[in-house]
């Protein structure tokens, strides 16, 4: 019976803290808003009229939330085998790069060119993932260190393939062909001409697949087993080093995905970037929002959604500049990063009640 009240307990903690936390980050937002003279009414009534008032808005917010749910898995997927995949970045560019190379050179009809550029992201951003994951099961290299070095190796080697491969030395590649586009006319015109695409149903797809794999297979119980305790998982018969890879493999297979949002779905090229996309940074953010578990970042990503495309509105709508979203994200994220400090509080004013 106790097990059964701590388990609930448990849990219940798990949903209060990130809504506090958010709560906090925007309580915190209204409070700088003050002290630099602006108006937090009017800031987050422009937010909100930025992410929802009207068809085209709410259509630029689902395109967002998209990428951020699938980069946000990729985090999340990592972290439950206790790995730190901050390579989801790079991960996104190479699946973005690999979808648009399928999507130019392949000439079939949609039922093949679609699912296998999608394939193709999904492979490379595994690839990008199995490098860390293969060195740090082997040769115990952190892969914190490796994925960050890869971020700069996928963003300068993928400027270089479009400018030299895709190109003839320019800064675009051409659109993808219609076959592999994930681009939707009726869901365009039903937003205002809005971009948003298929993918938003990719990605739920993809959620459901995590919760299945974590909470219904036995692949996903050791993957968690080894996350908990890789030397307990080994004395009791797990192939450690094979479930590191595997971690690392689909969790970079999610961020590829998510690349793939982009390169078929929202942009249907690729261009040589100057900077990193931070889909893939943003997606720790949206993975620790959502407690790493599935469903946790499907609304972590609505939330970090709403923000990133609510904010554009912000400057005009009330003067407030786009730059208090990030700190809002950053107080969030922080006070997600203290849940400690909210449990302690929480349990103390349960005791008191008593």
């Amino acid at each position: 019976m106790r097990q059964v009240t701590l388990m609930i307990s448990n849990r219940l903690f798990n949903i209060l803290i990130p809504v506090i936390s958010v709560l906090l980050g925007l309580i915190a937002g209204a409070i700088i808003m003050l002290i630099f003279g602006y108006n937090p009414i009017q800031g987050y009534s422009a937010l909100w009229y930025g992410a929802f008032g009207d068809l085209y808005f709410m259509g630029e917010t689902v395109r967002q939330i998209t990428p951020y749910i699938l980069t946000g898995l990729a985090v999340a997927f990592a972290f439950r085998s206790g790995l730190f995949n901050i390579g989801a970045e790079g991960q996104v560019i190479v699946g973005w790069l690999a979808s648009v190379w399928v999507g130019l050179a392949v000439d079939a009809p949609m039922y093949i060119h679609l699912p296998l550029a999608l394939l193709a992201a999904a492979a490379a951003g595994g690839l990008w993932g199995f490098i860390p994951g293969i060195l740090k099961a082997k040769l115990g290299v952190h892969e914190v260190i490796v994925t960050i070095m890869l971020n700069y190796v996928a963003l300068y080697v993928s400027n270089e393939l479009i400018r030299s491969v895709l190109t003839d030395s320019l800064d675009a590649t051409e659109q993808i062909a219609p076959t592999a586009s994930l681009a939707s006319e009726w869901l365009q015109q039903i937003t205002s001409f809005s971009r948003m695409h298929y993918g938003i149903f990719i990605a739920l797809f993809a959620a459901i697949i995590m919760w299945f794999i974590i909470q219904r297979t036995s692949t996903g119980y050791e993957l968690k087993s080894v996350g908990f305790n890789e030397h307990a998982s080994k004395y009791a018969g797990m192939n450690v080093s094979k479930n590191i890879v595997l971690s690392m493999v689909i969790s970079g297979a999610f961020a590829g995905l998510a690349g793939a949002m982009e390169g078929l779905g929202t942009y249907g090229s690729m261009s040589v970037m100057s900077g990193f996309t931070n889909l893939g940074f943003d997606g720790i953010a949206v993975a620790l929002l959502g407690a790493n578990t599935a469903i946790g970042v499907v609304f972590a990503a609505i939330l970090f959604g709403i923000l990133k495309v609510g904010a554009v509105n912000m400057p005009t709508g009330s003067g407030v500049p786009t730059e208090l979203v990030d700190i809002i994200i950053a107080l969030i994220i922080f006070f997600v990063a203290s849940s400690y400090i909210i449990r302690w509080v929480i349990l103390r004013f349960k005791k008191e009640g008593k």
